[in-house]
């Protein structure tokens, strides 16, 4: 059997905007909480919230924004965030998601190549100075007409603007579904970050599906901690919310372990979202067992792969019963696949799950492009509504993403099993190629897992003379335990992993490099091992 597969059609795709879909939320569920700041304690209902918009919507409307218009959004998780990305898409502007971790390089880069005519920025968070840093590149970025801070009077005006006022009074073009409504710029390895360019119909399908899947409804209360200038945030966590009418629940500004599990408990949560990474910091937090976890259900992981203990602990210790893999990319807006919510625990921590509604997969070989058997590796392509319209303004780099049956090709590699389930082998950039012998780092990862004193590791290859690549793992290690050597991991490994398949280098690190999206940085991992082990 070939490995393709399509997802179930049975529940059609909501043909609507952004502002209309929240528009029928509120009419039916308008009493119900819809907004949740833990940090400052301000709460909204669907009406309160929906009145909120309209104000925002009318007083950028009166700063000449319309549909079409860049909106950039430089800030950490608040309020505000969610405020400025639904105003937006009731007037059609499209929202450009800034990543707080941004210095001025970056900022002028996605502030011009984007074209924004006005950032909305948050004034400072953590070590970046946000006001200095605009100050810095305004020069540089000739589009720009306007910044406005929030927690500034520039901010309380463009509200006050638009206050009293009907949005409906005021001109707003035409909005179509397939209009674009949100750019995201995509972490690439190498040169500048390419802009997704995703519309009305892209997000706000992908959101509602990717809940249904988890059983969201108008009772539940969503814990993010994820960021919202991600499709992890804003898509699967806020769209996902708002098309149930569930709450949205916002523990902090960045993720922090213990004010995540105190939010659930003290907001009686049902869901929380997070990477692998982040609920191992929880399950590693001091207090763990002292939180009242218990009116958790469900939830979503994604970003990797969920370790088996990991998720073993999601469900025994958090009550996450019905907790969801999911895979995806920003281009997919984001996800392609997902486990549901009656897997067994192999298929949530061996699989990201299978094709997702409305959604077609397959794997082909990365060369010739034909789609491989089933339980061969290849690249895994997808195609279906989720597909987003291009790189913004880059059709060179659109068209080598997107072939011309619009499949989007996503660099990773997987295996499509005969229940259709699929696993992440690597990326194809990932794949070590040792001695002609191809090995996923993911294999090798698991394995080292099951050492009882390692509690996160990742993989990579380094340049070797003799055998092209050799296995390098770095590793951290459970609090109290002893370092680990390449000698101790060969010996544990012996008899277990093919020998090509142990690692050669052992790097015992606090910590990896990562996104702020939770995903490992390898290719900066491969740069600082082949620099400090003197591997040209």
């Amino acid at each position: 059997m070939e490995s393709y597969d399509a997802g179930e059609t049975a529940t059609p795709l909501l043909e609507e905007t952004i502002g209309a879909n929240f528009e029928r939320t509120v009419a039916r569920y308008g009493d119900r909480e819809a907004l949740v700041e833990v940090a400052t304690g301000r709460r909204w209902t669907y009406a309160e919230l929906d009145r909120e918009l309209d104000t925002l919507a009318v007083g950028l409307r009166k700063v000449g924004i319309g549909k079409g218009d860049r909106v950039g959004i430089w800030a950490p998780n608040r309020a505000e965030w969610t405020m400025v990305q639904y105003a937006a898409a009731k007037i059609g502007a499209i929202l450009v998601n800034v990543n707080p971790a941004y210095r001025t390089h970056e900022l002028t880069y996605a502030l011009t190549q984007a074209g924004v005519r006005l950032l909305i920025s948050a004034p400072v968070f953590k070590t970046s100075d946000y006001r200095a840093m605009v100050a810095e590149v305004s020069d540089d970025c000739p589009v720009l007409e306007r910044v406005v801070f929030l927690d500034d009077p520039e901010w309380d005006a463009l509200l006050e603007s638009g206050r009293g006022e009907r949005l409906a009074d005021y001109a707003v073009d035409e909005l179509d579904p397939d209009d674009p409504i949100n750019i995201q710029y995509t972490s690439g390895t190498t040169g500048f970050p390419k802009g997704a360019t995703l519309s009305h119909r892209n997000i706000l399908n992908n959101g509602y599906f990717t809940t249904e899947t988890i059983h969201l409804t108008e009772q539940d209360r969503l814990c993010i901690p994820v960021p919202f200038y991600h499709c992890f945030g804003m898509v699967m966590a806020n769209i996902g919310c708002t098309t149930h009418g569930a709450a949205m629940v916002i523990p902090g500004p960045g993720f922090e372990p213990g004010v995540t599990l105190q939010t659930v408990q003290d907001e009686m949560c049902t869901a929380v979202y997070g990477v692998p990474t982040m609920f191992i910091a929880m399950q590693s937090h001091p207090d763990f067992a002292s939180y009242d976890l218990s009116t958790l259900r469900t939830g979503i992981m994604a970003g990797s792969v969920c370790p088996v203990e990991v998720m073993k602990r999601c469900i025994d210790e958090m009550h996450m019963s019905e907790v969801s893999i999911a895979y995806g990319m920003t281009e997919t807006s984001p996800v392609s696949c997902q486990t549901r919510s009656d897997d067994d625990l192999e298929r949530r921590t061996s699989t990201i799950g299978r094709v997702h509604p409305h959604v077609e997969i397959k794997i082909v070989d990365p060369v010739s492009g034909e789609t491989v058997p089933r339980d061969t590796p290849g690249e895994l392509c997808t195609r279906g509504y989720s597909v987003m319209l291009g790189y913004w303004e880059d059709p060179e780099k659109t068209a080598e993403a997107i072939d011309s049956d619009g499949w989007m090709h996503t660099g990773d590699l997987a295996v499509m099993r005969e229940d259709g389930y699929c696993t992440i082998v690597g990326r194809i950039k990932d794949m070590v190629i040792r001695g002609g012998e191809n090995i996923y780092p993911r294999e090798v990862e698991e394995f080292l897992y099951t050492h009882p004193d390692v509690e996160d590791v990742q993989v990579i290859g380094v340049p070797d003379e003799k055998y092209g690549e050799e296995l390098c793992a770095w590793i951290r290690m459970r609090s109290g335990a002893e370092p680990l050597d390449a000698e101790a991991v060969r010996e544990f490994a012996t008899g277990k992993l093919a020998h090509y398949k142990v690692p050669r280098y052992v790097m015992v690190v606090e910590e990896f490099p990562m996104t702020v999206t939770g995903k490992v940085r390898k290719v900066e991992m491969r740069e600082q091992s082949a620099r400090e082990l003197g591997l040209s």
